[in-house]
């Protein structure tokens, strides 16, 4: 099993950036495939980014293609989600996540969460 945190959350102006960290404990973190998500206010939560787990592997939804980056680092037990240029679209609360599998864009495979962090994005 695997405790995630995440942070870096906040509020921010529409083109900023913001870099969202997800610190994992418990079992070794490089066994998990490791994804982002985000859930806006009366809409459903949607895989934003999914890394696999070396890292070699990424998957990023068409809205962020070109805007944010993901990285890991095994060592640290830590996945980061770099956010560029931020839009008002882009307000949710985004939580991270962690499968068994090597490498996956299907939330059913994601089975342990973060409590989220909250990121709102004004015009």
């Amino acid at each position: 099993q695997v405790q995630l945190v995440e942070s870096g959350g906040g509020l921010v102006q529409a083109g900023d950036s913001l870099r969202l960290s997800c610190a994992a404990s418990g079992r070794s973190f490089s066994s998990y495939a490791m994804g982002w998500f985000r859930q806006a206010p009366g809409k459903e939560r949607d895989l934003v980014v999914a890394i696999s787990r070396s890292g070699g592997y990424a998957y990023f939804a068409d809205s962020v293609k070109g805007r944010f980056t993901t990285s890991r680092d095994n060592d640290k037990n830590t996945i980061y989600l770099q956010m560029n240029d931020l839009k008002p679209e882009d307000t949710a609360v985004y939580y991270c996540a962690a499968s068994s599998s090597a490498y996956t864009v299907a939330m059913r495979d994601y089975k342990y969460w973060g409590q989220g962090t909250r990121v709102t994005v004004s015009s």
